[in-house]
């Protein structure tokens, strides 16, 4: 009993300070540790996110390469026109000799008969040899095929040198021709896997944790099959597998996080690994994108977290132990003066204030005066401030969305006539006050009732959702789209001629005409194009001259563009 009497006896001053200050200790303490340790794992767990981010980027990046190139190769096997000439005529030559202008990755096209022999080729290489032994040619008679990787056999010696100076490696794409139910011929194509180094390099970040991030291709069996240079010896000589089980889960299942792994260098890398996930079944290849990064490097930033925190939470510490002092100091010599003041407000006594004052100690009164008084005022103050304070936010969230309903449609996101028109207005006066162009372009699905009639509403829906997102991604931020009813759409393009607009309209069409629905099929949209003409044309004369050449366009046969009629 001889503490706790002995603690009662010190002055105010000096119990607040000594309780205060190893509260304020001990707190910052546990909150620092705790606080650091909660930290390091979220770094470390960005870290693993943003490593296997890099790797899933990277399989996507591929797998939309093997994906463009089958198709390049399907779509010039299925050509109409091109081979009723002959496998070798002119026109072939020229499409192979464009086709490889356009991707210089394809080091060789070439055209075998149904027998095996090479009738066209580019740079004519490999023309009279037969190639009805090569896996590309076999499997290309039945169907589509996409190769895996394989070194250069008969082309290895008609190439220039490799700029990498490492043998050359191809990815091949075969496609059958076909005249009718007979097939005539084999296109082939040989992809460069300099490619795939293209695509890797300008996806591993530099300063991802202070350091690079490499990254490997293995084959479905576990092969290693890219790697960086500076590591490609090493790894192979320790036969480096796949470091991560070949059963990592797809993006559909949930991302697997990436671990740390030891490799055949002996050393311990943060490693993220991704199943390519092919976008047709030719190019399924069964490739697995692995990315990795030194573990020191990776968790660099967590140990360091920690160690801050734990410095910081000291220094607030000491702070705070310092600040507790002074304010017991003060609060002690204050304490008298507090209370008889608190007292005289408590009994309702005119004019009575709490003074600011430096005097003296004890807090019974302190508590027992102020608390009533401070409980009475101060919470009913604080509960109507917070009473009017909700209240007006929920007043302007709500007015908020009302104004958002009212100038968006429900069912593409757009503006709708409403948001449009308040939008052109703004428009039109910039323009006009620039002296700057502005066009506008009336967009109409074709045949839009047929598509109601026969698939239904929903399908209908579908249609307007999807020209909606096509408007999106080809227009600018700057340009203002909006959905004016029905199936018609409009589309304001600042600082944009007749011309201009013209070819963004054909881009819209063509867009839209490529695209293919599983249900509807195929559909088309029409565009009518009108441009500011001076500064006393209108909105509702611009709008009236696009949609005369929206339905000029409707009348010439549809899925097509036309401009309004310049002025006389």
């Amino acid at each position: 009993m001889t503490h706790p009497r002995r603690f009662r006896g010190q002055s105010l001053r000096t119990q607040i300070s000594l309780v205060f200050a190893l509260l304020v200790v001990g707190l910052a303490v546990l909150l620092s540790l705790g606080f650091g340790e909660l930290l390091k794992l979220r770094v470390q767990r960005d870290a693993s996110h943003a490593l296997h981010t890099v790797a899933d980027n990277a399989s996507r990046q591929l797998a939309n390469g093997l994906l463009e190139r089958s198709r390049a190769v399907q779509v010039l096997a299925d050509a109409p026109g091109i081979w009723e000439r002959g496998l070798d005529s002119p026109e072939v030559r020229q499409l192979l000799a464009r086709t490889q202008a356009i991707d210089p990755h394809s080091l060789w096209i070439g055209v075998a008969d149904a027998q095996g022999v090479v009738r066209a080729a580019t740079k004519r290489l490999l023309e009279g040899q037969s190639v009805r032994e090569r896996p590309w040619f076999i499997a290309g008679l039945q169907e589509l095929h996409v190769g895996d990787v394989h070194p250069a056999k008969l082309l290895e010696a008609l190439l220039p040198p490799n700029a990498s100076g490492e043998p050359y490696r191809f990815v091949d794409f075969a496609a059958p021709i076909r005249a009718g139910p007979t097939t005539v011929g084999v296109l082939g194509m040989h992809g460069s896997w300099e490619w795939t180094r293209e695509v890797l390099q300008s996806l591993a970040p530099i300063g991802i944790q202070g350091a690079s991030v490499d990254l490997f291709v293995f084959d479905r069996t576990g092969q290693l099959i890219f790697s960086p240079p500076e590591y490609r010896s090493q790894l192979e000589a320790g036969g480096q597998r796949v470091p991560l089980p070949l059963t990592v889960a797809t993006r559909e299942s949930g991302a697997r996080p990436a671990t740390v792994v030891p490799w055949a260098d002996g050393k311990d890398y943060l490693t993220a690994s991704v199943r390519m996930e092919a976008r047709n079944a030719p190019s399924d290849l069964g490739w697995h994108i692995v990315a990795r990064e030194p573990v020191e490097i990776a968790f660099a930033d967590a140990d360091r977290a920690v160690q801050m925190a734990l410095v910081i939470g000291l220094l607030a510490a000491a702070l705070a132990s310092a600040l507790a002092w002074i304010a017991a100091r003060r609060l002690s010599e204050d304490l008298y003066v507090l209370a008889d003041a608190a007292s005289l407000v408590e009994s309702g006594k005119p004019g009575a204030t709490i003074p600011l004052v430096t005097r003296n100690r004890e807090v019974h009164q302190l508590s027992s005066a102020l608390s009533a008084m401070t409980q009475r005022l101060m919470g009913a103050h604080e509960a109507m401030e917070d009473q009017v304070r909700l209240r007006t936010l929920e007043l302007e969230a709500a007015n908020r969305a009302l104004d958002l309903q009212a100038r968006t449609d429900a069912l593409t996101g757009l503006l709708n006539r409403r948001g449009f028109e308040s939008r052109m207005e703004f428009a039109l006066a910039l323009a006009r006050r620039s002296g700057r162009h502005l066009s506008l372009i009336s967009v109409d699905v074709d045949h839009f009732k047929r598509v109601n009639d026969s698939f239904g509403h929903e399908a209908g829906d579908e249609v307007l959702r999807r020209l909606a997102q096509t408007l999106q991604q080809r227009l600018r931020a700057s340009d203002v789209i909006a959905r004016m009813g029905g199936e018609e759409f409009a589309v304001v393009l600042p600082d944009t001629d007749l011309e201009g607009a013209r070819a963004i309209a054909q881009s819209i069409v063509d867009g839209m005409g490529a695209q293919e629905d599983p249900l509807v099929g195929r559909i088309t949209v029409s565009a009518g194009i009108s441009s500011l003409r001076g500064g006393q044309d209108n909105a509702h004369e611009m709008l009236r001259r696009s949609d005369a050449a929206l339905y000029e366009a409707k009348g010439q046969g549809r899925n097509r563009v036309c401009a309004e009629s310049p002025p006389k």
